[in-house]
Formats: structure tokens, sequence, C-alpha cells
């Protein structure tokens, strides 16, 4: 009889002992843990490590799957997802609780993605309003060595203050009219360049860009591909909705690559993803007064605003009335979200709302003035004060002088001045810091442009 129980109490315990072994070796990615947001609609890969030839299993929203590690790696992906929550998921042995499903964002780029709510107008009033169990926070850690460790937060005033001020005004918004679960993935880097955030493979396969690999190498957060490595590697293939991103300040200097290097990097994150041509939305720069030539953060956001009208499924933000002179970092991010959000509401989840300013579409010369005509007008064109301001025109020579402008049929503006009798080309808002009041009904600015990219049209 003693022989029997020990030989049971052995087995049991070389039992216990496995499980203990199995369960140790399974660990899934940092992404999928407590309080985390799942996205609904798609089908959701969980993936993660584990000993070679160890079987893996995940239980979730009534669906199991199961799948043998290889190589070290495992993946399995879960059929599409209905919005709710909190949920339980169980990976053999582990369980993580307090799980959301619902719409799942990233928020990328530079210092002013990075910029925390804490630091922006009205912080303290932003804070102790922002209790909600339904929105989830994670916040990548800057990490060039290995996997970042990640975890995921419940959004209140115990968290929200670290946290991107815009990605949280945009998440916000979401969760007020779209009322599902929303969770914001915040990976941004202050004073980055775009390169960093493109793979070096992207960046060596084009060539205008490839010089970015051979010159003096740069290192730290601005090395070409770096932080795309480190910061956005990690997040794939976590199922998401789409990018939000707030960056082109670090690569002000070079507008005219820019036009190359945003739609290749926009490019190469769909491709990674394997989401198809997932909501890109980003932020165009706002009036500052670099340490720059003039005119080359007007350069800057031309070149965003080329890759607004050329790229499929983006947006952007216009926020020329957000910007502060003398500081890179304005402080209003509430309503830089608010715009985002109108691109998601209207672009990714239909609902009929203006989303953009005015976007110059064309231009008629006809003599001596230029029609300038327009889309995103939200029932007409207004102005901002008695008369146009931001507006200057140029001729044969190319110098631009200030002009006239005038709204004419709610979505046209007719420019002029007596100093150019043939003019060429119009520019509105070209400077590094500028005033400029042209709006939409909907109270929205409309970007600054020069037609010079757009053919114009001579009228006799």
């Amino acid at each position: 009889m003693y022989n029997t129980m020990q030989r049971i109490s052995t087995l049991l315990l070389i039992g216990l002992i496995a499980l203990s072994a199995a369960t140790a070796g399974v660990k899934p990615n940092g992404l999928i843990s407590d309080n985390a947001v799942l996205q609904r609609g798609t089908s959701v890969p969980i993936w993660g490590t584990a000993d070679q030839g160890e079987k893996v299993t995940v239980g979730f929203q009534g669906q199991t799957v199961s799948t043998i590690a290889r190589n070290g790696q495992w993946i399995v992906r879960l059929k599409p997802l209905k919005a709710g929550g909190p949920f339980t998921m169980r990976i053999n042995d582990l369980e993580f609780k307090n799980i959301l499903v619902g719409e799942v964002w990233i928020c990328s780029g530079q210092s002013n993605m990075a910029f925390t709510v804490a630091k922006g107008d009205n912080a303290e009033s932003a804070v102790a309003a922002s209790k909600d169990s339904m929105l989830r926070l994670l916040t990548v850690p800057q990490n060039d060595n290995g996997e970042p460790a990640l975890a995921w937060q419940e959004c209140g005033p115990d968290t929200v203050g670290s946290f991107s001020a815009v990605g949280y005004f945009f998440g916000r918004d979401l969760r007020k009219e779209l009322d599902v679960p929303v969770g914001l993935i915040n990976s941004s880097v202050g004073g980055t360049p775009a390169e960093a955030w493109t793979s070096r493979a992207v960046i060596r396969a084009n060539p205008d860009l490839r010089y970015l690999l051979r010159d003096p190498v740069r290192t730290g957060k601005g090395r070409p591909g770096g932080l795309y490595d480190a910061m956005i590697v990690p997040l794939q293939p976590y199922a998401m909705r789409g990018v939000i991103w707030y960056q082109g300040e670090a690569n002000a200097s070079r507008a005219q690559e820019y036009r190359t290097l945003f739609p290749a990097m926009i490019a190469d994150w769909r491709n990674a993803w394997g989401q198809g041509d997932f909501p890109f939305l980003f932020v165009q720069l706002a009036p500052f007064t670099p340490k720059l030539p003039e005119g080359a953060w007007a350069e800057l956001r031309q070149a965003q605003l080329v890759t607004a009208i050329t790229v499929p499924n983006t947006a952007m933000a216009v926020i020329t009335d957000l910007g502060e002179e003398n500081d890179i970092h304005p402080k209003k991010k509430e309503p830089v979200g608010e715009r985002l959000a109108l691109a998601a509401r209207a672009l990714v989840y239909g609902e009929q709302i203006e989303y953009s300013g005015p976007m110059y579409t064309k231009s008629v010369v006809l003599g001596d003035k230029v029609i300038l005509c327009f889309d995103h007008v939200d029932g007409g064109l207004v102005v901002r004060g008695e008369t146009l301001a931001g507006f200057a025109i140029a001729g044969a020579d190319g110098n631009y002088v200030p002009a006239k402008a005038e709204i004419r049929r709610d979505k046209c503006v007719l420019v002029s001045s007596p100093q150019v009798s043939e003019p060429t080309a119009v520019r509105y808002g070209w400077s590094n810091w500028m005033a400029v009041n042209l709006y939409n009904k909907a109270g929205l600015p409309a970007s600054p442009f020069c037609t010079c990219d757009f053919p114009m049209k001579v009228v006799d």
C-alpha cells in the first residue's frame, strides 16, 4: 500500500513539474496581457514564444485554437470578434483578465505626439475627467535592445497624465461617438526623423533614399530604421484599425525628400502589417519660427499636403490656428486629437460629417486674376476677420507679392495684385509662422498650399 501511494505521489509530482515547465515555456507577446484591447471585426493574431514542439492552446470568447511551437515561435489566429468585455483569455495554463474587444489605434511620431496630457492646456480638468474603464492605454518605452516591456492600463487620473495628449483626446472622442472599447498604443519619440521609423530594407530599395544608409551613418534615435526595429516591429502583427501620426519637424530641412520618404514609410507599415491600406491619419505642422530658412516648414507642409492628396486612405488634420510662434510644442493638443477623430469618424466609421478644412484643388487664370477652387467647403468658405490674409501671387519672374483675396460663390477665392499682370502661381500661408484665416463653415482651417504642384488652367 505504501509503495502504491509513493508511486502515485511520485507520478503526481512529475506531472506537476512537467505542467510547471510547460507553463513556464509559453510566453505570449507583451501586447497580450491583462487590460488589453483586441481589434473587433477582423482576424486577430495571438503569438509568442515557447519550447520547440510545445502545444499552445488559446481560448477566448468561445473560441479554442491550438498550434505547435516551431523554432521557439508560435502564432494562432482568432476569428473576428464582437466588441465588448471584459473577457478572460487562457493560453495553456496562463490566464489574462479584463480584456476588451473594440477599436485599436497606434499613435506614433515625434515629440508632439509624445507630448503628454499633463503638459497641455487645461491639463488639470482633462486629467480629472479622464476616468473610463473602456479606454485603455499602452506606451511603448524607447528601447533599442530586445523586446520592450509593455503594459496596458485603464484610462483614468492615475494613468492618463503621462500618456500622449493627441492620442488621448483622439481616443476619448472615438469612445464618445462609437460607444465601444478603444485601445491606444503610443509609440513615439521626440526629435526623430521619419527615416528612423522606416525599415532599412525600404530605404535601401529606394534610389532616392538609400544615401541615408551610406553617409556617415547616424546613431541613436535618428538612426535610419532604428526605431522601426525597436518600437514598430514588436507591435506587428497586432490587429488594429489604423495609425495616427504627428511628425515632420525633424525632416523640415529636407522637405523635397519627405515627399518620397513619408509615403514610403506609410507603404512600409501597411505592407508589414498585412492588413491592406489601413487608415493613416496625420497632423500637418503647426505655425512656428524655427532656426531654418523662411519657408522651410511651408515646404514640409506642402509635402504633407501632397501625401494627403495622393496616398489612398489618408487624411490630414490642419492646425494653422493652433501654433505658438516661439514654441515647437504648442500646448493646445485637444483640438488636434479632435480633428484626427473627425477624420476617423468620417473615413473609417462612415459618419456623414465634414472632417477636413478647405483643400485647394485647381485654379483658373483670368487675365490678371486667378480663381482658386477648393473642396471640403462644408456649405461655403468663410473668412475669420474682415479680409482674407496669407495669399501671395507671382508672375513669370517667380517673385511673390501679397495679394488681395476675396471669396466667390462660397467655394472659390479670387486672387490678384496690381503688381502682377500675368500671374503664374499663387501661395497661401507660405511661411514658417503665418497668420491665415480661411475656413469652412464647419470651423476647420484651410491647408496652406502652393499652386506650383498643380497646373493652372489659363482661360482667355
